[in-house]
């Protein structure tokens, strides 16, 4: 059976109370029409890609069928120029490298707009662990090889692997101010590749380690054109205080970007707390605070993040899941990408369908329909959108 649906029990937000009656006749029907704009999200615990209408607040079912293609651990999900959709997957974040059983299936899958698994984007080239994964201005995958400390680059079409762009220079040891744990990629309008760091790196017996800041490290457009070496990015964002943080518990973690809709800006997502805007001079324009389980310090993480579509594109949407009760995950909405810094102050649609979600990406195109209505009847009154009342890093996979 697919991942059981469930169904908005309290919204928190005007806009959206009429829609558990449609979400529940539209289920008796046994027909749920496509939605026309929508969220994706990844579970990583579960194997899949779920649903989520932002124009009424319900889950709409599974994107594709849970493993579809290989799919494992879904991290970091991207539309491509192609309208299709390419979810990063596989290896091991925690695992020993040397290891005899660390899995060998990290790649970057394609998928339709339909959900269809249209083949490997990309692989090979000593990817290892894949997370953020971008089309660059050349029209070229870059993906973020979280254990190598690298970042590798693909053919967009072929999926050749076409080198490695830029790495910490030090054989995934680490290095002061470098490629230490690459996540997010973000290319912004000037050509420049933005990439969120973790501050991870191996030591020398092949363990993930936490050595350095986590930061957010800029490549220059002569850089990504390649005119210029990628040895030494600029440090962008530097690791805030912690001692400043007081939903931290005790780290930072930069892990999702997202360019604002005026694209002026820059939004960083913090797997520890919160969620921080920056204009491309580097100054901080707004902290948000991202903290709905209430606790200090906050006991929900934070994965990605993004910018919604259609008459929701002005709006922020993060994911998140409660380290306190089975990482059941959270979509976060901020109208406007507005937030309080003191306390969370968005909407949070809370889901058993969500299953230590990682990646959100935002889709215009039309998504299926749900695969059973019966999966939905089960799943009604599991849904709770109220506000509800860690170790340093997001690894478990």
């Amino acid at each position: 059976m697919d991942v059981p649906l469930v169904t908005v029990c309290k919204l928190m937000n005007k806009r959206l109370s009429a829609s558990l009656a449609v979400g529940v006749f539209a289920a008796l029907g046994s027909a749920v029409s496509k939605a026309e704009a929508a969220l994706l999200v990844g579970n990583s615990d579960s194997n899949s890609i779920i649903v989520f209408d932002d124009t009424n607040g319900t889950f709409e079912g599974n994107f594709t069928t849970p493993g579809a293609g290989g799919l494992r651990a879904p991290d970091d999900l991207t539309i491509g120029p192609d309208g299709n959709v390419y979810v990063s997957s596989g290896g091991d974040s925690g695992l020993n490298l040397f290891d005899a059983s660390y899995p060998q299936d990290s790649a970057v899958l394609r998928y339709s707009p339909t959900g269809q698994f249209l083949g490997v984007a990309a692989s090979g080239g000593g990817l290892i662990r894949p997370y953020g994964n971008a089309f660059g201005p050349d029209g070229n995958l870059y993906v973020s090889s979280f254990r190598t400390n690298q970042i590798l680059r693909y053919d967009g079409t072929t999926g050749a692997f076409l080198g490695v762009f830029a790495s910490d220079n030090n054989h995934g040891l680490g290095s002061l101010n470098g490629l230490n744990g690459p996540n997010g990629l973000l290319f912004a309008p000037d050509g420049s590749l933005y990439v969120a760091t973790e501050g991870t790196a191996n030591d020398a017996k092949g363990n993930l380690t936490f050595a350095y800041a986590s930061q957010v490290l800029r490549y220059s457009p002569a850089q990504v054109a390649g005119s210029a070496p990628t040895t030494t990015p600029s440090v962008f964002v530097d690791q805030p205080d912690i001692t400043k943080l007081p939903e931290s518990p005790g780290y930072v973690s930069f892990l999702g970007l997202a360019l604002a809709p005026d694209r002026q800006s820059i939004y960083v997502s913090d797997f520890a707390a919160g969620i921080r805007q920056y204009d491309f001079s580097g100054d901080l324009l707004k902290f948000i605070s991202t903290n709905y389980t209430g606790t200090l310090p906050s006991s929900n993480a934070i994965g990605s993040l993004t910018f919604g579509s259609g008459d929701h594109r002005d709006d922020l949407y993060a994911i998140g899941f409660d380290t306190t009760k089975n990482n059941i995950g959270s979509i976060l909405a901020y109208a406007n990408g507005q937030g309080s810094a003191d306390a969370f102050s968005g909407e949070a649609f809370t889901s058993s369908s969500l299953d230590r979600p990682i990646g959100i990406v935002a889709t215009a195109a039309g998504v299926p329909e749900p695969s059973t209505v019966a999966g939905l009847l089960l799943g009604l009154g599991g849904l709770g959108a109220a506000r509800l009342r860690q170790r340093r890093s997001r690894v478990n996979l």
